[in-house]
């Protein structure tokens, strides 16, 4: 009977150790991604404060006219930091994966540090860009794969680098799409790829797994279940997805 509690024992703190390292890791990381971004604002507030200091009023109009501008750029700094320094720490999402949420294995956190660092991104600086080529590159840098002429006005993407969108996509306000799923205790994960000049309505759902030929169009508030492929040339809409051409 002391064999099973003395291995449970030693799954917990592995677990635990796992857990810390994580979250130590992520912080440390995003500690980092938030200062070199924010450095240029602080160098140039320094700058003001140097040049004002003896008229406090016009130091204080200054800083008012320029705190919007600052976080602008602050976000743009993010929007590309981040990305980079996501790659460097090897993050990502595992391709077709079935991945235990209680074993907590190193792929399943690997995926949890790579969600979280995305969604500071998204959180700090997607607002501000979203649907604009900055909100593209910044996509692109944090690992998907988009061709030219991509439109993406959606902050509910996730797993970018398991997504595969070829030219011409059009992604509507309020999409989820995920590389990702959780069932039954499993995190289960695939690519999904939208052919050329594929459009998804505003509030639709697309699921792992799904790809789409070209020139397919999703409409507003449908629901595309895990797995299913589209055809080309054809118009679907509905929960869950039919077609109507």
């Amino acid at each position: 009977m002391a064999e099973p509690v003395r291995t449970a024992a030693g799954k917990r703190l592995v677990h635990f150790w796992r857990i810390a390292w994580t979250l130590s890791t992520f912080l440390l990381l995003e500690l980092i991604v938030c200062g070199i971004s924010a450095a240029p604002v602080v160098i140039g507030w320094w700058q003001l404060v140097s040049l004002l200091e003896s008229s406090p009023r016009v130091l204080v109009f200054a800083f008012s006219v320029a705190l919007i501008p600052s976080y602008i750029i602050f976000a743009v700094m993010l929007l590309f930091i981040s990305p980079v320094a996501i790659r460097l720490a090897g993050w990502r999402t595992p391709d077709q994966a079935e991945m235990r949420i209680a074993d907590l294995d190193w792929d399943l956190l690997h995926f949890v540090r790579y969600a979280a660092a995305n969604h500071v991104a998204r959180l700090l600086a997607g607002t501000f860009f979203r649907g604009s080529p900055l909100w593209t590159a910044h996509l692109r840098l944090a690992g998907a794969k988009l061709g030219r002429r991509v439109y993406i006005n959606s902050l509910e993407l996730n797993d970018y680098n398991l997504l595969d969108f070829e030219d011409d996509v059009v992604i509507g306000a309020d999409v989820h799409l995920s590389g990702h799923t959780v069932e039954g205790g499993l995190v289960k994960t695939a690519r999904v790829r939208l052919g050329r000049n594929t459009t998804v309505g505003v509030s639709s759902i697309v699921e792992i797994g799904v790809t789409t030929g070209s020139n397919c169009e999703i409409g507003a508030l449908s629901f595309v279940p895990k797995m299913m492929t589209l055809d080309n040339d054809a118009v679907y809409v509905g929960i869950p997805v039919r077609r109507i051409r």
